[in-house]
C-alpha cells in the first residue's frame, strides 16, 4: 500500500492577475522520484516553491502526511527540514566551509550538537564523493562540486522528501553527470524525490513518473514510458518532439 507523503489539493497562485499555478493535483508517495518536465514558464519551479512554502499558494491546499501545511500547528523550520530544497543556483554559504555548510543548518533547525552534526554531515558529504574538499569554500568550487554539497547539506537534515529546482541548468556540460550520478544513487536508496529538470535522459531512466506542465496545468501524468513513447496529450507530444 503506498503512503502520500505531499498532496496538493487544487493548488493555485497567482502573482497579481498571472495565473501561474491552476488547479494542479498530485499525490506524491513515499519513496517515489518524480520528474516534472515542461517549458520554460509552466509553472513548475513556482510548484516546488510553494510545496517548500518559499511562495504562499493563493488557493487550493498542500498536505504533508495528511495534515494542510496551512494549519498553524505546522512549525515552518520544522516542515522545511523534512522536505528538503537543492536550488538551482546552490545557495551556499559563501563565508563558510563546505562542511560548516553541512553543519551549521543541523545546529540551528534540528538543535544537534555539533559533534553529532559534523558526523552526519561528513557522512553525507562523503556519499555525495565530496570528502576531499570539507574545508574548501564555495569561491574554491566548481559548480559541481558546489551542487553536490548543496545535496550533502539537504541529506545531512534528513529530509522525507527531497526537492530539486532544475539542479544541473547552471552547471556546465560535463559537470551535469557528476550531479545526475549522485542524484540517480539517492533515488535507488529510496528517497522520495520531486525533480524539475531539463533532463530527459533523468526522467526517463530514474523516475518512476514524469509530469508534463504546461501553461500552469498539469497536462499529462504517467511512467516515463507512458509519457515518452506514448503520450496522449498534442501537447505533451509537441513538447518531447522539441527536446528529444
Amino acid at each position: 500500500m503506498s503512503e502520500a507523503v505531499i498532496t496538493l489539493d487544487h493548488l493555485e497562485k497567482s502573482f497579481g492577475t498571472n495565473a501561474v499555478l491552476k488547479d494542479i493535483n498530485l499525490t506524491v508517495n513515499r519513496g517515489e522520484v518524480i520528474s516534472v518536465i515542461g517549458s520554460s514558464g509552466s509553472g513548475k519551479s513556482t510548484m516546488l516553491r510553494c510545496i517548500n512554502l518559499l511562495e504562499s499558494p493563493t488557493g487550493g491546499d498542500i498536505l504533508y502526511e495528511g495534515v494542510s501545511i496551512r494549519d498553524k500547528s505546522v512549525k515552518l523550520t520544522e516542515y522545511r527540514s523534512k522536505v528538503a530544497m537543492v536550488f538551482q543556483q546552490f545557495n551556499l554559504f559563501n563565508n563558510m566551509t563546505a562542511l560548516d555548510n553541512c553543519v551549521k543548518p543541523q545546529m540551528i533547525v534540528l538543535k544537534r550538537t555539533k559533534e553529532e552534526a559534523t558526523r552526519i554531515a561528513l557522512e553525507y558529504i562523503e556519499k555525495v564523493g565530496m570528502s576531499a574538499y570539507v574545508n574548501a569554500r564555495p569561491s574554491q568550487l566548481s559548480g559541481g562540486q558546489k551542487q553536490r554539497i548543496a545535496i550533502a547539506r539537504a541529506l545531512s537534515m534528513n529530509p522525507d522528501v527531497i526537492l530539486f529546482d532544475e539542479p544541473t541548468s547552471a552547471l556546465d556540460p560535463e559537470m551535469v553527470g557528476e550531479v545526475l550520478d549522485v542524484m540517480q544513487s539517492l533515488a535507488k536508496s529510496g528517497y522520495t524525490m520531486i525533480v524539475v529538470t531539463h533532463e530527459m535522459g533523468f526522467a526517463r531512466e530514474v523516475s518512476d513518473r514524469v509530469i508534463f506542465m504546461d501553461g500552469g496545468y498539469i497536462v499529462e501524468e504517467g511512467t516515463p514510458e507512458e509519457i515518452f513513447k506514448n503520450a496522449t496529450q498534442e501537447r505533451t507530444r509537441k513538447f518531447l518532439s522539441k527536446v528529444l
